[in-house]
């Protein structure tokens, strides 16, 4: 993927450089909860999981989870961008934010220049995304992108399930 820009953020290809965000980003509790263990416990683990996920995924598959900085101080604040995993038959939009970032309209933005590179940078027609039901948060901004609940993707022993939902564009 390319370099996406915002009125406030860039959207930028990951780098080893990013490591320790990364591994401030996947250890957060709320990326924990939502996103899940990533098993990222060091600089080293970060650096090794940027290189053989993320940047793999842009090699192999052309898309990859972009790094969401913010334009006034080029700081990290989340993750956002495309991924295709072998599990789903379409793309699937993924984001995941540093607490800071929250409610301030970061997400939206990052995912909407997303959504639009999908559509007219790689000429996808469908966009799907997975969400566990609990994460209230972001089915509010999967509503607000014109996503519409499909089915429960996977129930877990605890009650929670993983639910799909798809976006025509």
């Amino acid at each position: 993927m390319k370099t996406l820009t915002t009125e406030r953020l860039t959207l930028r290809l990951v780098s080893v450089d990013d490591a320790p965000f990364i591994l401030n980003l996947y250890n957060h509790p709320d990326f924990y909860r939502f996103v899940g263990d990533k098993q990222i416990r060091t600089l080293e683990e970060a650096q090794r999981y940027i290189e053989l996920n993320m940047l793999r995924m842009q090699k192999l598959k052309g898309v990859s989870l972009l790094v969401v900085e913010t334009k006034d101080d080029n700081q990290p604040i989340g993750i956002c961008g495309l991924v295709k995993r072998d599990t789903l038959t379409a793309f699937d939009i993924g984001y995941g934010y540093l607490p800071t970032a929250y409610g301030k309209g970061y997400a939206i933005e990052a995912a909407k220049a997303v959504v639009k590179f999908a559509h007219d940078g790689m000429n996808i027609e469908n966009l799907v995304a997975i969400t566990n039901n609990d994460n209230i948060r972001s089915i509010r901004l999967l509503k607000k992108l014109g996503f519409q609940y499909q089915r429960v993707e996977q129930q877990y022993d605890n009650g929670r399930t993983l639910q799909l939902y798809s976006m025509k564009l």
